[in-house]
């Protein structure tokens, strides 16, 4: 059934054919739109009614169009005054005028529906009649609230809210995400990810390319990249979610891109690893001192700690004892021997080197090693270059491991004397030394300074003895 009235269109129109496709392609434009759609002339007489309109209230436009006003079927009689003369307001109003009331659908229920109406002009720009869109409140109010959640997740989430097109570029980055990334909102508009994070970006393309063809995952992803700032590059761990974005104009789902919602949780995970990191390290130390404890020979027993040490720690370790077994604080002129030391090649457990000869390591002045006793203090030391070959002759030339890139070096002290150095080497796979590695460094060098302390007395012990 047509939208528009059939007596006076066709009058209107006349017989030519190019005149009835005009009013037919009104017909289907009004009858095709998601509002329903009425229209008043002059009079307050119905001219128009779409097929959402029927499907609201239920009346046909065969039964509504001619009707004069809503009074006896569309709306109460005792509200009909009321609601033509606010319907019939808007033709002499400027704009559009919002109005909410009840109307009436065929099988006597009541609605509440939002209308929006404006005037009609004529060819000669004077009022002609009133058109009136409205839709049922719930529906409308559910669609204010989808906008604001869009407008408020777009402004003000505490999460980060990116919206990806279908090439895997933003398209629209909410205030959060854009503090997070470092850049102002428009400038990541269209760009890469590879330009916008350092690390992590091929991490985070699969994740989205995934949720383009498979759909949204079931749980949150987290996920560490690393931001490229003014600042400089910083690492971060993003808790991340992601949704797929589907046209709901197509008939079969249409992706238009994916919607990655993400929250900062780096404070919190960086304290979980060093949480578990410390009961790790502080379970080894006790499996060390068990294991340590069995051992006949106090000098055996401080490579046992070498060697429960390394575990997650380092790849490589030595031990280089003061020559003549320990130095007082003020002395120079230090000489260090080696004691013991880790195999170059495959693992294995430490191997004690007969250090009695007294040759000294032949390490230059300014070896992290010779600072380290010097300071009474831990000394860390990193390569800082990228070219293989030049990090190979780095850790030769300081008499360590061909494959160290990160070295640490913590004083071996015993009853107010320094007896050495213990050094934990990493290989190009690892992060260099922190603070906290330098800490549980002392703490297993503290250890086995004593056991060295107690060799030493046992030995002195036996050639007082001989």
């Amino acid at each position: 059934m047509s939208a528009s009235r059939r007596s006076g269109t066709t009058d209107e129109l006349g017989p030519q054919e190019p005149e009835r496709d005009g009013s037919d392609l009104l017909a289907a434009l009004l009858d095709g739109m998601d509002a329903a759609l009425c229209a008043f002339d002059a009079d307050g007489v119905v001219t128009h009614w779409n097929r959402e309109a029927e499907r609201i209230l239920g009346w046909s436009a065969d039964e509504a169009v001619g009707r004069h006003g809503f009074a006896g079927w569309a709306v109460r009689t005792a509200d009909a005054e009321e609601v033509e003369s606010r319907l019939m307001s808007a033709m002499h109003a400027p704009g559009r005028q919002v109005h909410e009331f009840a109307l009436l659908t065929k099988e006597g229920g009541r609605v509440l529906v939002r209308t929006q109406s404006a005037a009609v002009r004529g060819p000669n720009g004077k009022p002609a009649g009133v058109y009136c869109a409205f839709s049922e409140v719930h529906a409308q109010i559910d669609l204010e609230r989808s906008i604001a959640l869009s407008e408020a997740l777009l402004e003000d989430a505490s999460w980060g809210v990116v919206l990806v097109d279908a090439d895997l570029r933003p398209a629209v980055v909410n205030a959060h995400a854009a503090r997070a990334l470092g850049i102002g909102r428009t400038a990541v508009l269209g760009r890469p990810l590879g330009e916008l994070l350092a690390q992590g970006v091929e991490e985070l393309e699969s994740a989205l390319a995934h949720v383009l063809a498979e759909g949204a995952p079931p749980a949150l992803a987290e996920m560490w990249v690393t931001v490229r700032t003014p600042e400089g590059e910083k690492r971060r761990c993003w808790r991340s979610g992601f949704l797929r974005l589907s046209s709901p104009l197509a008939e079969e789902p249409v992706p238009l891109g994916v919607g990655w919602l993400f929250q900062d949780v780096t404070v919190s995970k960086q304290g979980e690893q060093e949480a578990s990191q410390l009961r790790f390290r502080a379970n080894q130390l006790h499996r060390a001192a068990r294991a340590a404890a069995e051992c006949e020979d106090p000098a055996e027993a401080a490579v046992v700690h070498l060697d429960f040490s390394l575990a997650g720690f380092a790849d490589h370790a030595l031990i280089d004892r003061v020559a003549g077994g320990s130095v007082r604080d003020g002395e120079e002129a230090v000489r260090l021997v080696r004691a013991a030391a880790t195999p170059s090649g495959a693992p294995g457990p430490s191997l004690p080197a007969d250090g009695r000869a007294g040759l000294p390591v032949r390490y230059a002045e300014g070896h992290p090693a010779l600072q380290c006793v010097e300071r009474i203090g831990s000394v860390r030391a990193s390569a800082g270059a990228s070219d293989p070959e030049q990090i190979r002759e780095w850790a030769v030339a300081r008499q360590w491991s061909a494959d160290a890139v990160h070295a640490l070096c913590a004083v071996l002290r015993s009853r107010g004397r320094t007896l050495g150095v213990v050094t934990f080497l990493r290989g190009a796979s690892r992060t260099q030394f922190e603070r906290a590695d330098a800490m549980y460094a002392e703490d297993v060098g503290v250890r086995i300074a004593a056991l060295l302390d107690l060799a030493d007395e046992r030995f002195a012990e036996g050639r007082e003895r001989g």
